[in-house]
């Protein structure tokens, strides 16, 4: 697991998306556990949920339901929970804005595993895994797409749960993945308050710096301040582009502020 899901905690709930599960940064000591593990860094630690939902299939169950991207992008369209009903086609017992919740965070946060495995929005480094395994090669049948990691919780089927949330968050400009906000639109309005505020990077850091394992790992403010200017509140600029004007020019405000 990669320390970037500690990242991706804290900005889960300062969004107030509140849909990961919980992460720390901890160095682990005593002699329960192997050297590997007491013997070197911090290592990530991630809350184990045992209400998750998955699937009987062994070669699907790392989703709560069965979706392909087509089947995905029809479902948006029929806003269910709203103008369709949970239960029915295409609607798969999720809410509608559960999915700007999910797409809003996968692109802040350059996730494609989710809504993209097959890394069809963006060009691929030859050695991700989307290359290795051959799955790139499927990007010009959409129907033979699937969407992975897509959870809920048996007690609560009706709102996602999200894990494997290590990303690309520093991927460069020109290569975005602009296909994980596809077929969206609404973002959640707590999420869009706290991006028009302009105080994303005060309230970032102050949430990391109570996870001082991961704060002292990565220098501080002084570390991490790049990372959630260059890339975070760019890529939050990238996301609400297509959705409105106004909060484009609350956030072009903001980066003038910043320079």
């Amino acid at each position: 697991m990669s320390c970037s899901e500690v990242f991706a905690f804290h900005l889960d709930r300062v969004l107030g998306l509140n849909r990961s599960l919980p992460a720390v940064l901890r160095a682990f000591r005593g002699d329960v556990l192997p050297y590997r593990y007491t013997g070197g860094a911090p290592r990530p630690a991630l809350w184990w949920d045992p209400g998750i939902r998955h699937l009987a299939d062994r070669d699907n169950d790392q989703n709560s339901v069965p979706l392909s991207w087509v089947q995905y992008q029809r479902l948006l369209q029929a806003h269910c929970g709203g103008e369709t009903a949970l239960d029915s086609a295409p609607c798969v017992g999720v809410r509608h804005s559960e999915w700007g919740r999910l797409a809003l965070f996968d692109f802040l946060l350059q996730v494609s595993d989710r809504l993209d495995r097959y890394c069809c929005g963006f060009t691929p480094d030859p050695a991700e895994l989307c290359v290795e395994n051959l799955l790139h090669a499927k990007c010009g049948s959409s129907k033979d797409l699937l969407l992975v990691h897509i959870l809920v919780r048996t007690a609560d089927p009706s709102r996602l749960v999200f894990i494997d949330n290590a990303g690309r968050p520093q991927q460069s400009a020109d290569n975005l993945n602009f296909r994980l906000i596809e077929g969206i639109d609404e973002f959640p309005e707590t999420a869009a308050s706290v991006l028009r505020s302009g105080c994303l990077e005060r309230l970032l850091l102050r949430s990391l710096y109570t996870d001082r394992e991961f704060w002292e790992s990565r220098g501080g403010a002084a570390g991490l301040r790049p990372l959630v200017r260059t890339n975070i509140l760019y890529l939050s600029f990238q996301a609400v582009k297509p959705m409105t004007i106004h909060f484009t020019q609350i956030l072009i405000l903001y980066f003038l502020k910043l320079g």
